[in-house]
């Protein structure tokens, strides 16, 4: 279980301290759970601070009662926690074998890697040997990241818009995905995302606002909620 208590990120910038976050508190342990909300309103900065991208100007992150606050990245990477970037990253010189390698922790065949390619839609053997550089396209390296985080099998694995620069038909894919994944290793997955077809998928979901939580719980009450809300204050989309 993830627990975070009284969560705050603060900035220093031209005007002044910015309080990105605000005393956060959550306990995460359910199959899937969505993180919504405007943009700029504290997601993805809470995302990287539960990854250990951040550290929190206060407050303790624990992760099955251990305190893992000032933790590192790969610290927290070595105890069960998985983080997919908005925008995958680029290793130039690494091929997709190396990469889901190294996210197995172990030297795979090339049946077992790429098995958990073909789980996210590639053609295995055109990929397999490809290399992690400009000639993928953002869709291919997010999937290809999908692919690592399933073959990581961390107790926590955080996406950061598992949908943004991908086409439909994975898109449509994504949610058998992560379903999948949760049968495989019964962790907590949770997502940061406007797309109301994701949303509907989960389990809780937690709107974070103006760096607060400003609303949380079960997927339909929430859902219900965002949707009567003025058009102007809505925060998801359909498009896809």
């Amino acid at each position: 279980m993830l627990k975070l208590e009284n969560i705050s990120f603060t900035v220093n910038s031209d005007e002044g301290e910015r309080d990105i976050l605000k005393n956060i508190n959550l306990e995460i342990d359910e199959r899937l759970v969505a993180i919504t909300g405007p943009n700029g309103g504290g997601k993805s900065t809470l995302a990287k601070i539960i990854s250990g991208i951040y550290t929190p100007t206060s407050g303790k992150i624990y992760l099955d009662g251990e305190d893992i606050t000032n933790m590192s990245v790969t610290e927290r990477a070595k105890r069960g926690v998985s983080f997919a970037f908005q925008q995958p990253v680029r290793f130039k010189g690494l091929t997709v074998k190396d990469l889901i390698n190294l996210a197995a922790g172990k030297k795979l065949t090339v049946a077992e890697a790429c098995k958990y390619l073909s789980e996210v839609g590639l053609c295995a053997h055109e990929y397999i040997n490809r290399e992690l550089n400009a000639s993928l396209s953002g869709g291919e390296l997010k999937r290809i990241e999908i692919a690592m985080i399933i073959a990581r099998g961390t107790k926590l694995s955080l996406f950061d818009e598992p949908e943004a620069g991908i086409d439909l038909w994975s898109f449509n894919n994504l949610i058998s995905v992560f379903e999948r994944m949760h049968e495989k290793i019964h962790g907590s997955i949770v997502i940061i995302s406007h797309q109301e077809r994701l949303l509907k998928t989960a389990d809780r979901i937690i709107v974070v606002a103006n760096g607060e939580v400003t609303d949380d719980g079960a997927c339909d009450e929430v859902l219900a909620k965002m949707l009567a809300s003025p058009p102007a204050c809505k925060v998801l989309t359909d498009k896809m």
